[in-house]
């Protein structure tokens, strides 16, 4: 015979004994009382800080803060603890070891009926791995930004840029940066754009780097595309672009010969 559960209701030591069983850092707050003192900590909040319940409780969560603290993560709880409304955030705490560590937090109110009155419970989540390793991949991204866009000097004032890879939005804005410093800091006449490494085939990124000869114009300098497959070749007639509007040549090594043999003849 099933039992009804529908009214149990379980009890102070069973929710406390499950809180501890966390992970999570657990805390409840009374926002009414003077200076909203810390009033329950569990297990995995007192793991997290470093701290005991008796350096905790009754104290104000400030306890946590520290100098890398945003002064304005503060100014966002402080308001949502005002307005009795519910926050998610990213916040830099500080352990009892001073130790910094990122928390993901969230605040939320809760009403006791019988006492007429708000709390906020705290839970909070120990995301310092993966910001570090979230920073390292974007410091990696930044490098292979930088490598992936390399401006090679190959006889005077003629530069080759060889595409090589996937080339997105963010990485097409890169070269245009870089082509336009590296015209106006090494005095580029020529730069050879070599499209043999070219992964990806979208029509705006096509589009976008055979645009490069309108801004090399304006800049005073001259574009020869070189790398052109033959699948390259049959996008450009989808996309009504003409190649015989552009100089073209199979190598950077023809592009220079060629260059090299005009030269002579000047």
């Amino acid at each position: 015979m099933e039992e009804n559960y529908q009214n149990y209701r379980p009890s102070a030591d069973l929710l406390i004994n499950a809180l501890d069983m966390t992970d999570s850092g657990v805390a409840i707050i009374d926002p009414e009382g003077e200076d909203r003192p810390i009033i329950y900590v569990n297990d995995g909040f007192l793991k997290m800080t470093g701290y005991h319940k008796k350096e905790i409780i009754g104290k104000n969560s400030r306890l946590l803060h520290g100098m890398d603290t945003p002064a304005q993560a503060i100014s966002e709880i402080d308001q949502a603890i005002a307005n009795k409304q519910s926050i998610s955030l990213e916040i830099i705490n500080y352990k009892k070891n001073g130790d910094k560590f990122w928390s993901d937090l969230r605040l939320n109110p809760v009403y006791v009926e019988s006492e007429n009155r708000y709390y906020y419970v705290a839970f909070q989540r120990d995301i310092t791995d993966q910001k570090y390793k979230d920073e390292k991949l974007k410091a990696i991204d930044v490098e292979l930004q930088l490598l992936s866009t390399p401006i090679v000097p190959i006889v005077d004032h003629v530069f080759a840029l060889p595409i090589v890879g996937i080339v997105n939005e963010e990485r097409l804005q890169h070269i245009f940066d870089d082509v336009t410093e590296a015209v106006y800091s090494s005095n580029i006449e020529t730069l050879i754009l070599d499209l043999s490494g070219l992964h990806n085939l979208s029509e705006e990124i096509i589009k976008g780097l055979f645009t490069l000869h309108e801004l090399l114009e304006l800049l005073g300098s001259e574009l020869i595309i070189t790398g052109i497959s033959e699948e390259l070749a049959d996008k450009t007639k989808m996309i009504d672009l003409d190649l015989n509007d552009f100089q073209t040549f199979a190598t950077i090594k023809e592009a220079i010969t060629y260059k090299q043999s005009t030269e002579k003849i000047e």
